[in-house]
């Protein structure tokens, strides 16, 4: 098995601008990924997620770096990097999300990659990538689902 690229490719109906938004802002985020956000669309913004309720001692806070933000077709952001550094190639993944229209809707293309740069070894490597594969096929229908309640069947 390749640990270096994890993708997905889902089917959304609503258009990309409306997609953006909601894969981009710290409000719709919240609804379908991590408990709590905050972040800005536009490059070099720095943001955080939060897995779990940040007064709780468990509760996981991932630094983010916006790398692209390109209204409606693109928002990319690297994190899983070490809290008291910047996020580079060689320290981060780098997730990308890459929206088309696709009739009266949007393919949206999630690409992961980075996992090998981080210089990980072999069992390292494959738990966090098989962590990121349960992540991600856990969290995009979710997004599908919400962008659904929020646009009305036509």
């Amino acid at each position: 098995m390749e640990y270096g690229r994890l993708e997905r490719e889902i089917q959304i109906d609503a258009s990309p601008e409306i997609v953006f938004e909601v894969i981009s802002s710290p409000q719709h985020l919240r609804q379908w990924w991590p408990d709590d956000a905050q972040v800005e669309a536009r490059p070099g913004a720095v943001g955080e997620l939060v897995f779990g309720d940040r007064a709780d001692l468990d509760a996981k806070v991932v630094a983010i770096t916006v790398v692209d933000a390109v209204f409606p077709r693109l928002f990319s952001f690297r994190w899983v990097y070490p809290e008291d550094e910047t996020a580079t190639e060689r320290n981060s993944l780098l997730v990308s999300f890459e929206l088309a229209p696709d009739g009266d809707g949007t393919a949206l293309r999630m690409i992961e990659t980075g996992f090998r740069e981080r210089g990980w070894d072999v069992a390292v490597l494959e738990a966090e990538y098989q962590e990121h594969v349960t992540g991600w096929d856990h969290y995009l229908p979710r997004l599908g689902d919400y962008v659904a309640r929020l646009v009305p069947r036509r």
